[in-house]
């Protein structure tokens, strides 16, 4: 499966969270530490649902850019 994962740049670290996996999230110092870190915590939250004979929730977020004026920035 192939999940919609959201990236914020905070002051010190990364963070990443998962819209159709509410409470699934991560943290790491770089871009590349977070996705890595985010991968595992979508295995691990998956492997959870599983054990508590939860459903998982097929894929349907989106993630899509809107280009505004410089103005607007």
């Amino acid at each position: 499966m192939r999940y919609a994962i959201v990236i914020e740049k905070g002051e010190r670290n990364f963070s990443a969270y998962v819209p159709d996996l509410p409470g699934c999230v991560s943290v790491g110092d770089t871009l590349e530490e977070v996705r890595a870190e985010i991968r595992e915590a979508i295995e691990f939250h998956i492997e959870g649902m599983r054990e508590d004979g939860l459903p998982i929730p097929k894929p349907s977020s989106r993630a899509e850019y809107v280009e505004v004026g410089e103005q607007a920035v």
